[in-house]
């Protein structure tokens, strides 16, 4: 076979394993998806007005004290024998102490196995609330109600404890309107 019949055949080989994969299996899971979870099959998009302002499904960094703080992000996945991640765990915990948080919750400390979820504990929130209240001047209790507003699960299949997503909740805090 001359090598100009290898490549063609080589290319309709190519054709073809593209169009099985993309078009016939690809093209209506996407389709089955935006039938059943039309929201996850879009991004879990989170707007403000006509802004996308995040995904629900990510999780997202805030810096400023006026926000819940979500799990550390952006560090690599380290095993448990390794120092660097006992010494990235005790920078954590020393900065949440100096915050007030005597005894943070692990999600506070510990990146999540993928590295972007977007939830904390219901404890590791409200460990936070006292900041919240100082930053925003607002009553704790109220900041409690905003939270339980916000709990999902353990109904939920993707919590077996209660969570809040920290996006969503900073949302709801940003749009309160002020005593």
């Amino acid at each position: 076979m001359s090598f100009t019949a290898q490549l063609l055949r080589g290319l309709r080989v190519t054709l073809l394993l593209w169009l099985l994969t993309v078009v016939v299996v690809t093209l209506p899971m996407l389709a089955l998806a935006r039938l059943v979870a039309p929201d996850a099959a879009s991004g879990s998009l989170l707007r403000r007005g006509d802004q996308v302002v995040g995904a629900r499904l990510i999780g997202q960094s805030f810096r400023s004290n006026r926000y819940l703080q979500g799990r550390p992000a952006g560090a690599p996945n380290l095993a448990a024998s390794n120092p660097a991640l006992a010494a990235r765990v005790g920078d954590a915990a020393s900065r949440w102490q100096r915050a007030g948080v005597l005894q943070p919750a692990a999600d506070l400390l510990l990146d999540s196995a993928s590295g972007v979820d977007p939830h904390i504990s219901l404890e590791a929130a409200r460990q936070q609330l006292p900041r919240l209240a100082r930053e925003r001047q607002l009553p704790v209790q109220e900041l409690e109600r905003l939270l339980r507003q916000h709990q999902e699960g353990p109904l939920r299949l993707q919590a077996v404890e209660p969570v809040v997503n920290v996006l969503s909740f900073n949302l709801a805090l940003d749009a309160r309107r002020a005593p």
